[in-house]
């Protein structure tokens, strides 16, 4: 019993290395036990888990991008201005 639940903090541990992706919270699968949770709702949840997360990936791409922008959009203008000094 304690093995296969160091099998799983491993596997768990070694998830939380790596972004989770959509994808991953899509096609997550759950042992089915009596008495468990409704299949379906779960299914449902991790869907719309999975789609605020691709939201969120999408507009943290996009500002990445942007800052990416402005980093160099700055440095093409500080070495303008370094240029500007030195003729001066």
């Amino acid at each position: 019993m304690a093995s296969r639940r160091d099998e799983r903090q491993r596997i768990a541990q070694t998830n939380r290395s790596q972004p989770l992706r959509p994808w991953q919270i899509r096609e997550r699968c759950f042992n089915v036990r009596r008495r468990g949770l409704d299949p379906v709702e779960i299914r449902t949840f991790l869907h719309q888990v999975a789609d605020e997360l691709t939201v969120a990936q999408t507009a943290l791409q996009a500002v990445q991008e942007e800052n990416l922008r402005i980093k160099n959009a700055l440095r093409s203008w500080q070495s303008a201005q370094s240029a500007n000094r030195l003729y001066r």
